[in-house]
């Protein structure tokens, strides 16, 4: 079946639909990872965008149950250059075509997946239509430019849980293994604003009680809880959109260790009194080198954010751990005088790289101090 990708600023590209039929919007973004599409596609951090892949064949290896991060797929459309439709792996239960079809997201194969990117880091991240439906350009044109932007739009109530939970599952070697209670010493709340659940994993690999808490939850709540320690999920879209979430952080800073992961590390950020801004065209991968400024370690890191902290804008009590080096931009910040830290990349990876997992060993160390 023939599909159409228009952009925002009139580009037209032709290609093929796999997945589901009919018509999606969104912010037209590209992730260089060379593997991890079927993470990418359940990570709800991509709410509201339709994401491009930038390696050339997408799906050999199949879908599988155990690598999902949410409940089911979040990008609202998935471009590749070339769909593979015989997937070979052991692990493989199911089609990519097959399980974008049965979550209802449009894909479109076929695409110069290069010129694409070229134009992305060009003209900056822009919205874009997938259509099999509508066939005219001019047509789709016309609505794609009527469509809403992602900048001040809260995307995160759409993928927050809607009631608290406790999570049990850790990361094991090939499959899920439960931890028993008398392995869990510290008890953390994650406040959920589109988690991983690689995260909650990593927490509890580390020994932790996982509960998660949705985005909108009062600071009371999770206060009365008595957690050892907070941490401030990954999620979609503009941070400074999530202004309650801000509220929330402002009032725990000083109650409790806080970790803060992407989207969490923002609304930190913005609850220290510092200021957000939009990337031209966002970091989106898992080769992104971050480094530490404390070491001056460099870490390969896997990244999907599409904003980022004004450093000018961060106050004096509030110090920059971590910086990218293809851009300079704030990746990491620690509060210098509560137990309060924060990366802008995902330690957690899923899938790769791991340089950055001792981020969670130094959230386990804050909660021993804050205890004893």
């Amino acid at each position: 079946m023939k599909a159409l990708l228009v952009l925002e600023d009139g580009t037209v590209f032709e290609g093929r639909a796999f997945g589901a039929g009919g018509e999606v919007y969104g912010e037209v973004v590209f992730n260089t990872s060379i593997t991890g599409y079927q993470e990418i596609l359940t990570d709800p951090s991509y709410n509201g965008q339709i994401v491009v892949m930038t390696y050339p064949e997408i799906g050999n290896y199949g879908v599988n149950r155990e690598d999902v991060e949410s409940v089911k797929p979040f990008v609202r459309g998935f471009v590749v250059k070339e769909y593979c439709s015989y997937p070979s792996n052991w692990r493989s239960e199911r089609s990519l075509d097959a399980y974008l079809a049965e979550h209802g997201i449009v894909g479109i194969e076929g695409v110069d997946t290069r010129e694409l990117t070229k134009r992305i880091r060009n003209q900056g991240a822009q919205r874009g239509v997938i259509s099999t439906v509508d066939l005219d350009p001019e047509s789709l044109l016309k609505k794609v430019r009527a469509s809403l932007s992602i900048v001040g739009v809260d995307l995160v109530t759409e993928v927050s849980c809607s009631e608290p939970y406790r999570w049990g599952v850790g990361s094991g070697v090939w499959r899920p293994k439960m931890l028993l209670d008398q392995e869990r010493p510290f008890k953390v709340a994650v406040y959920d604003f589109g988690v991983k659940h690689s995260i909650l994993r990593r927490l509890v690999d580390c020994g932790c009680d996982v509960w998660v808490f949705p985005s909108r939850t009062p600071p009371s709540e999770v206060l009365s809880f008595d957690p050892d320690g907070i941490v401030l999920s990954n999620g979609p879209g503009d941070p400074s959109a999530v202004s309650y979430a801000i509220e929330t952080v402002r009032a725990l800073i000083g109650k409790k260790p806080i970790f803060g992961i992407c989207l969490g590390h923002q609304i930190l950020g913005l609850a220290l009194g510092g200021k957000t801004y939009k990337l031209k065209f966002g970091h989106r991968g898992a080769n992104h080198p971050v480094k530490n400024i404390s070491t001056g370690e460099v870490e390969i890191t896997s990244q999907n954010h599409g904003f980022a902290l004004d450093p000018d804008s961060l106050k004096d009590n509030v110090e920059i751990t971590h910086i990218n080096l293809n851009d300079g931009t704030v990746e990491g910040l620690r509060h210098k005088e509560y137990p309060i830290f924060a990366v802008q990349y995902h330690p957690e990876a899923s899938p790769g790289p791991h340089d950055s997992m001792y981020l969670f060993n130094n959230f386990i160390e804050l909660m021993k101090e804050k205890r004893y």
